[in-house]
């Protein structure tokens, strides 16, 4: 079989070899050149890109920069005026006749030395865009002097450490995240434009090429403790900005192949299916301008438009693509492919018929690394919940169970951001649990050597609902923050314009627990409240359980009151100090519940929703009078493994149940048992007088609604499910999960069947 395989490479190789190279044909092609220069005159944004494209080439004529040299390529290519060709040769010459190239002095000191770094690889991709463009320009001695050196100075060390034998440094294991395809894919990409002339740099172009699939399949591994890199919904760990880098890096030499070698059979890479919608659930539109979440080493003006416009030009053309290009088409990302950059401009497609929201859901999960949002629409301005709780490790943050909120055009609650890595701030606060949105234990969270070493158990989220105004996703800690806790679960209850934040928290011994929030714009406290205020964005942060916050500064006439308090902390990037809160139960314990209520308001001034509590035997809640309705939550305390083989009944509120949490609402004006609305978490069973509501064999998460004579039921839990539901009136339609299903009707009760065995 290797003999097989073999003989297969060496058939390709020596196939692409006889098909020399046309250039220009790698990035800066002659079909999207001409195509460019037809379309000038009719489409006044490539004019206006041009113009700062042009200017940018004329200024790198009295300067020599190897890293402008794809602007010179392009305005020769779009003029025709040998001027731009010219500096362009020079200042390839000048490189490959000095100093050999190398990385930092930082990576050089490794044993053994990195010859290739980031900035290496830019050169690479830079000079081969430089190289292909002005390459019909170049006598046979002049391409004969400037290939041997670009091979020498760039293809021999760049694949020599990230990909060749016998040299290679490095292993998917060691360095398979944004680095191992920005150094391994510009090489390889430097020696694709060179293969007309080295021999074995066409070999390394086609290995490379074959191999390249390696990278997105990468499963990780349990010895080094390494995740895989994609999640199967799309997603990549790292954070928007080292998957929107690393990804793209490796689709630039996907594309410069395709354009090269026109008949080749497409890579199979099926992880790239679902990225763009990975980036696309990960955005935040608010005033006509996309952000992105910034979880770990990311930042919000960060957005994916590379990979996006890379993709479409690879074929993989969807109109919700086009959605999110439309928006990014100006930015400020120095790595960012905008059309007033030489690819953004020849690649950029027509947006003018992109839709005005993309076709997706509103919630997505991403199980695999441990990432949601949750919206209530793709409007701008629209509010979106985001949580994470995953892997840490590396670019990847101590933030499992952290959550950003943002609200009509801003981010309410907010990371704390991060600053450039070598600085002690990075390792000391904006990686640690201090600088996210979590709960700490006498003062501690993730232990602060997960930076390094990873969390060896991973935070987790599951089980997320979406049933329009009611949505639920759940987020479990326990694993990073083991060395404190024995239980660290977050739930995300959003129900209409409130998120209830309920936090199930257990440790070994008795401590205090300690809630951070880190806000952007105005913050006010105000009695129990804390009130943000940004903009036209406002919301009202209300902690309810363990216990409310002091109602005055007179902290010691509220003993039993928890504490508000200020934190001080470096802002993003050093530029100064900022602000973040902390809310401190009131007395040490060793088990513990928390309840938040984030109210989402239109205006500052609207009227705060009545939430009061409600306790009982075994049972603590709040009931909520809110636009017309009432809506009881009640928290089992039995339900959080307080018991062993006994199920978790209790009876609250006129309801019996052995759920986790359950909500009800019901008009105002009727009695509990005429609710409109239910939501179980954990439960087989809710019933009151003497009809049970819901009913299953086994423990699930369920949202029931009824409207008219529809009822829709949102469901999770198991496999196979055998559900029943009280129906006080006839029913004509059952939607399950959004899909109308069949059902059995006797009396009262409405049952059916949902087995998603095979679809597991």
């Amino acid at each position: 079989m290797k003999k097989i395989l073999l003989t297969a490479f060496v058939i390709v190789s020596n196939l692409l070899w006889s098909q020399k190279i046309q250039h220009p044909a790698l990035l800066l092609t002659s079909e999207r050149v001409n195509y460019a220069k037809k379309m000038m005159d009719s489409d006044p944004k490539l004019k206006e890109a041009w113009k700062i494209i042009k200017k940018q080439a004329d200024e790198a004529l009295s300067k020599n920069d190897l890293l402008k040299t794809d602007y010179l390529a392009l305005a020769y290519l779009m003029s025709n005026d040998k001027k731009y060709a010219e500096k362009a040769k020079e200042i390839l010459l000048n490189s490959v006749r000095g100093k050999q190239w190398s990385s930092t002095d930082e990576m050089m000191l490794r044993k053994p030395a990195w010859r290739a770094d980031l900035g290496f690889s830019h050169k690479c991709r830079i000079s081969a865009i430089a190289f292909d463009g002005i390459y019909n320009t170049l006598s046979e001695a002049e391409r004969k002097e400037i290939t041997e050196g670009l091979f020498n100075y760039g293809v021999v060390p760049g694949l020599g450490d990230w990909f060749l034998e016998p040299t290679r440094i490095h292993s998917l294991n060691s360095m398979g995240h944004n680095w191992w395809t920005s150094c391994a894919s510009m090489s390889a990409l430097l020696a694709l434009s060179i293969a007309n002339e080295v021999p074995q740099a066409a070999t390394a172009a086609v290995k490379f090429y074959e191999q390249l699939p390696e990278w997105f399949a990468f499963a990780g591994d349990e010895l080094q403790n390494k995740p895989k890199s994609f999640d199967k919904n799309g997603g990549m760990y790292e954070s928007i900005n080292y998957a929107n880098f690393g990804i793209s890096e490796a689709l630039v030499y996907m594309l410069a192949w395709k354009n090269a070698y026109t008949n080749t059979k497409p890579l199979e890479i099926p992880e790239l299916k679902n990225t763009p919608d990975f980036f696309m659930y990960c955005a935040y539109q608010g005033d006509n301008k996309i952000q992105s979440l910034n979880f770990g080493d990311s930042r919000a003006e960060i957005t994916a438009e590379n990979v996006m416009l890379l993709l479409y030009a690879l074929g993989q053309k969807e109109d919700n693509m086009l959605w999110y290009l439309k928006q990014t088409e100006t930015g400020n990302n120095r790595e960012g492919l905008y059309r007033n950059t030489p690819l953004g401009f020849l690649y950029y497609p027509d947006t003018n018929k992109a839709p005005k929201e993309p076709n997706l859901k509103n919630s997505q999960l991403f199980a695999d690394f441990g990432w949601a949002t949750l919206r209530n629409s793709w409007k701008p301005d629209a509010t979106m919940l985001a949580v994470k709780s995953g892997h840490t490790w590396n670019h990847s943050h101590a933030d499992a169970n952290s959550f950003l909120v943002y609200h009509k055009g801003e981010n309410l609650i907010a990371d704390g951001g991060h600053c450039w890595y070598p600085n002690p701030a990075y390792r000391e606060y904006f990686f640690q649990s201090q600088a996210h949105n979590v709960v700490l234990f006498n003062g501690e969270g993730q232990p602060a050597n997960q930076q390094y070493e990873g969390s060896m158990l991973d935070g987790k989220l599951t089980n997320l609902l979406d049933a329009g105004t009611i949505k639920y996703v759940l987020a479990n800690a326990t694993g990073p923050t083991s060395n404190n806790f024995i239980r660290n679960f977050r739930h995300f209850l959003w129900m209409d314009n409130i998120i209830y934040v309920v936090d199930d928290l257990k440790t070994y011994k008795e401590g205090n627990f300690e809630w951070l929030w880190h806000l952007e714009g105005e913050v006010k406290k105000s009695g129990v409240d804390i009130n943000v205020k940004h903009n036209e964005a406002a919301l009202t942060i209300r902690p309810i359980y363990p216990e409310y916050i002091t109602p005055s500064n007179f902290v010691h006439d509220y003993p039993t009151f928890s504490r508000f308090e200020e934190r001080k902390a470096p802002s993003e990037d050093l530029k100064g100090e900022t602000t973040y809160y902390s809310v401190k139960s009131p007395v040490a314990a060793r088990k513990i519940k928390g309840l938040t209520a984030i109210v989402l308001k239109e205006k500052e001034t609207d009227k705060m929703p009545k939430i009061e509590k409600i306790e009982g035997k075994d049972w603590i809640g709040v009931r909520v009078h809110n636009n017309g309705k009432i809506t009881d939550i009640i928290i089992n305390q039995l339900a959080d493994g307080t018991l062993m083989h006994s199920n978790s009944w209790i009876w609250a509120g006129g309801w019996e149940t052995d759920a986790y949490m359950f909500a009800v609402t019901y008009d105002e004006n009727s009695k509990p048992e005429n609710v409109a609305e239910i939501c179980i978490i954990y439960g087989s069973a809710l019933r009151r007088n003497n009809k049970a509501y819901f009913g299953s064999l086994s423990k699930l998460n369920v949202i029931q609604k009824l409207e008219r004579n529809t009822m829709s039921v949102t469901i999770d839990g198991q496999p196979l499910i055998n559900v029943s539901f009280y129906t006080p009136k006839q029913l004509d339609t059952l939607l399950v999960n959004g899909e109308k299903t069949t059902f059995d009707l006797n009396s009262e009760y409405l049952s059916f069947k949902l087995d998603n065995r095979i679809k597991n």
